[in-house]
């Protein structure tokens, strides 16, 4: 098995590359669009407070959908390619982000708050300067779950077209070629496994204070 991998890679490498390249852009898309709709909306879900009771449980009901039941619905508007995979891979991972966000903003203790105002802080800077940084560890924790869930699940693109590490596993089971399939396989979960890695270390970083 492992002559045939190696065999794999010395004839099949461009192949290789250009899937990971692939995985990675479309995982990357998708968490930027997770990002940009589940911070705001958790953000408005605490400054807002009656809305949570319709925003959170909308994108948790969201999350239950099975990704490629998403995507069967989407290729009727979208067609096939990136744009319905990374639609699929967004809405599945952002309740991951918002519910993360939600409960780092309402885990801030109001003794910091009732002392930052106390110290002349107005409204936002008691938002960007005390809640939002208390409130980080938690939403990085919700980008590292959300990322992971991406990169895992957009083995899918590949059935619709839009290339990455699938069409590697899928290949693999269609020929019975268990090398093809475990490099696809290793490759997803390398990606996963650097992806977390690189998300811990920017909360070492940033979150020095901790």
């Amino acid at each position: 098995m492992l002559s045939q991998i190696v065999a794999y890679f010395q004839n099949y490498s461009h192949v290789w590359a250009h899937a990971v390249g692939a995985h990675i852009r479309i995982s990357l898309l998708s968490f930027s669009i997770a990002m940009l709709v589940g911070i705001p909306a958790g953000v408005f879900c605490v400054y807002v407070k009656w809305t949570r009771r319709y925003i959170v449980p909308f994108f948790q009901m969201l999350r239950v959908v099975p990704s490629v039941a998403i995507l069967l619905l989407l290729l009727p508007i979208m067609g096939t390619g990136i744009r319905p995979a990374m639609t699929a891979l967004a809405v599945l991972s952002i309740p991951a982000i918002l519910i993360n966000t939600v409960a780092g903003l309402e885990n801030v203790p109001d003794f910091m708050l009732e002392t930052a105002a106390a110290c002349g802080m107005t409204k936002r800077q008691l938002w960007t300067k005390v809640r939002l940084p208390l409130a980080l560890p938690l939403i990085t924790t919700g980008c590292k779950t959300a990322i992971i869930e991406i990169i895992a699940s957009a083995t899918i693109a590949a059935q619709i077209g839009a290339g990455g590490l699938g069409e590697l596993i899928f290949t693999g089971l269609g020929l019975n070629r268990y090398d093809i399939l475990l490099v696809g396989g290793m490759s997803v979960a390398l990606l996963s496994l650097c992806a977390a890695l690189v998300i811990g270390l920017f909360d070492k970083i940033v979150l020095r204070y901790k």
